[in-house]
């Protein structure tokens, strides 16, 4: 009874006469079936399933860098004014070739003898006359290619670190999953808690109805003093706010668990699981053998929120060696196919010329104000606290499965004694209702004793919720996959 009782004092002043109204229609829900509802509608699953696409796109992205990277481009230029624009070649005088056609025959020719090689610089205007500079109207159509070649391993770290992004996120899809799991386990089982806390008072408040019955037909037949009557209608009457408590626990309990699962906030949900031995849905606990802290080494450290860890030391050690690989030059190959047009109008007239290049770039910057360094002793830095992290992690691992282990042996041998108090505590109660009605019994002790049988139900309840959710958490520990079932 202690832990409903503050629950159910707390849920007092907003419990409405409404909540002990059972609606026609209900929805039935095992444990199965609301773990399977959560992990289907749970916000934190979908962000972390979101993470998972996030991180696929992300390797996707680093490994784009390792293939070529072409472009292609189409441009016009006007040309409105232009420093080539009236620029003519000057020859000098000596150079020209200027022979005159009506000297004699002979003198023409001894003067081509003696200038013909100066013939050619009479080409220079015509030749430059059709160069792309100045020209007024200009037409482009390239297409770029860059292969990196070499990059200090930085696209390949790179890479890697995306994919150890990717198991990492994976792994924290596994860990939210476990997370809701977890969360519904025990807001179901605190809701079978609060559902057997309200049939335990509904059975003392029959009880007490029982008695109060028979002490009036013994009032009747002058066996019992009127005293005895009120003492069992005060007790009666003192079992009823009770009652109206435990509803009162069990609504609010039902809405934590309506509010996991993602159902209406009004729906009437009737659990199908029982807080019992006997329900099929739950293991029988002496059924229960979980390994040792020193067995459960291996699989310990293999679960998702310490794989998310390790991978993160593995993203801090790609990005030492990204940090690193500044200090090495890269090398990328380029490529440029381009045709240009120098139309007289707008459009190109169908006069294109190639200009195709080939080559490669090396770049390595020599000094960078010691920002290089200062990023490498940042990078090992992180690496040393993920590695720090993950070491507590560890550990807090093994202390909440070595807790766990406790309370479940805890929880085993206080079920064992509450089901025989149960036993113990009915039969005591049957024979001090007979000792009373044969007048060797009081009115006490008729109380004393159902008060004992409900604080022993209640005992036993509590060990089966405590057992349970001691387990829940093992297998939480263990990274054991919690479907409500085995």
């Amino acid at each position: 009874m202690r832990r409903w009782i503050p629950l159910m004092l707390t849920t007092l002043v907003i419990a409405s006469p409404a909540a002990a109204q059972q609606p026609t229609d209900s929805v039935s829900l095992s444990l199965t079936e609301a773990l399977s509802l959560a992990l289907s509608r749970s916000e934190e699953v979908r962000v972390a399933e979101q993470q998972v696409e996030l991180a696929s796109a992300q390797v996707r992205t680093a490994r784009s860098s390792l293939l070529p990277q072409v472009n292609t481009q189409v441009g016009y230029t006007k040309t409105l004014r232009s420093v080539f624009q009236g620029a003519e070649i000057e020859i000098p005088d000596s150079l020209r070739f200027e022979p005159d056609s009506l000297a004699p025959i002979g003198d023409r020719i001894s003067y081509l003898e003696r200038n013909t090689p100066n013939a050619a610089f009479g080409a220079l205007g015509s030749l430059f006359s059709n160069l792309p500079f100045g020209r007024e109207n200009a037409w482009i159509a390239a297409a770029t290619l860059n292969q990196p070649l070499f990059a200090g391993g930085r696209i390949v770290s790179g890479v890697q670190l995306a994919q150890h992004g990717e198991a990492a996120a994976e792994a924290s899809l596994r860990e939210a999953r476990a997370d809701v799991a977890l969360q519904v386990r025990q807001a179901y089982y605190g809701a079978l808690l609060a559902q057997e806390a309200e049939s335990i008072v509904e059975a003392s408040v029959e009880l007490a109805q029982q008695h109060l019955d028979r002490v009036r037909l013994l009032l009747e037949t002058g066996q019992a003093s009127e005293l005895d009557a009120l003492r069992a209608e005060v007790e009666l009457e003192n079992l009823r706010p009770q009652l109206v408590q435990a509803r009162n626990a069990r609504e609010l309990a039902l809405l934590n668990l309506k509010r996991l699962v993602n159902l209406q906030i009004d729906a009437s949900v009737r659990l199908t699981t029982s807080l019992t031995a006997s329900d099929p849905e739950l293991p029988r606990p002496e059924d229960i053998r979980l390994p040792t802290l020193a067995e459960a080494g291996p699989q310990l450290s293999q679960r998702a929120a310490i794989e998310a860890a390790e991978r993160q030391i593995a993203m801090r050690r790609e990005q030492v060696q990204i940090a690193r690989g500044a200090y090495l030059p890269s090398v990328s190959l380029q490529a440029n196919l381009a045709r240009q047009a120098f139309p007289g109008g707008f459009l190109p007239d169908g006069q294109w010329q190639d200009d195709w290049t080939v080559g490669f770039v090396v770049q390595w910057p020599l000094f960078q104000g010691l920002r290089r360094g200062a990023e490498v002793d940042a990078a090992q830095a992180q690496q040393r606290q993920a590695e720090l992290q993950a070491d507590q992690l560890r550990e807090g691992v093994r202390l909440e499965y070595e807790q766990a282990l406790g309370e479940l042996e805890q929880a085993r041998a206080q079920i064992a004694a509450a089901s025989r108090n149960v036993t113990q505590a009915q039969r005591v109660y049957d024979l001090t209702e007979l000792r009373y009605q044969e007048g060797l019994a009081t009115q006490l002790d008729v109380s004393d004793a159902r008060l004992a049988l409900q604080q022993a139900r209640m005992n036993e309840a509590n060990a089966f919720h405590d057992f349970y959710l001691a387990l829940a958490r093992a297998e939480r520990a263990l990274g054991i996959s919690q479907t409500g079932s085995r």
